[in-house]
């Protein structure tokens, strides 16, 4: 989750989850390779809260002694990380340790960030030709809105030309909860040989609930691919599994449209 600050971490003694248990931590904190050795002092389930002590390391070059303190509680609908390091310095000279706590406040944005982001991918068989399916996405996406036209009402181009990189779509379609929605769409990538198509979604709806969203949509042997990656706003938006149902709803409509 957080593979530039925190390279590898191991358990020395005990289990992973319990008081006593001894875990060594090799981290990169001001730009320099370091290890530090902590014990498990306390585990509160209730108050969901985690006190470790640094019995080895390098932090223990500047301070006699070092403990660190992970507590999660919810305010509402938000959830708060509290951290708190408690230390004896070794001498007056030694600062503050006010970059480790910056330290620790930015593995949990990363922690965070990793459980927000989201990827789904789903396979489905189509009995049309491939070669004209992947041309729909690619040249005529403004042609699908007469194949499925309870799902898409309306693809129009606002910026560059059908079939590029860069061009700007904007869509109008239904979702399955029956509300008229809106996305407008950046093509990012296109590949001829793959036959592969990729669009970022920079408005609309879908960004209510998420952070970024993109598709990409790619037909291989008559498989069609779709790819949904995206970045939740926060952790009671759901995965997006009926964007999911969706698109592979408008690919049975295309199949249909076009073995008709």
């Amino acid at each position: 989750m957080s593979p530039d600050k925190i390279q590898n971490v191991d358990v020395h003694e005990g289990e992973w989850g319990t008081i006593d248990s001894i875990i060594f931590w090799n981290f990169t904190h001001d730009g320099k390779e370091k290890v530090a050795k902590e014990i498990t002092e306390e585990i509160d389930e209730e108050k969901k809260l985690v006190k470790k002590k640094v019995i080895e390391g390098d932090i223990l070059e500047e301070y006699k002694s070092f403990y660190l303190t992970v507590h999660v509680e919810t305010k509402g609908e938000d959830n708060f990380v509290t951290w708190i390091l408690e230390y004896e310095k070794l001498n007056s000279d030694v600062p503050d340790p006010h970059s480790l706590m910056n330290f620790v406040l930015s593995v949990s944005k990363d922690i965070e960030t990793h459980h927000l982001k989201g990827k789904l991918v789903a396979e489905i068989e189509i009995k049309c030709d491939e070669d004209v399916f992947y041309e729909i996405f690619r040249y005529r996406p403004h042609h699908i809105s007469n194949m499925c036209p309870d799902k898409i009402q309306k693809v129009d181009i606002h910026e560059g030309e059908w079939g590029t990189v860069g061009s700007i779509i904007l869509w109008n379609f239904t979702h399955a909860d029956g509300k008229e929605k809106v996305a407008k769409h950046i093509v990012e990538a296109i590949d001829e040989e793959k036959k592969l198509v990729k669009f970022k979604v920079i408005e609309g709806d879908t960004l209510e609930e998420y952070k970024s969203f993109s598709f990409t949509v790619h037909v291989e042997s008559n498989i069609v691919t779709w790819i949904l990656e995206y970045e939740k706003k926060h952790a009671n938006v759901p995965d997006s599994h009926t964007l999911m149902e969706f698109c592979l709803s408008i690919t049975k409509d295309i199949e249909t449209h076009h073995i008709k």
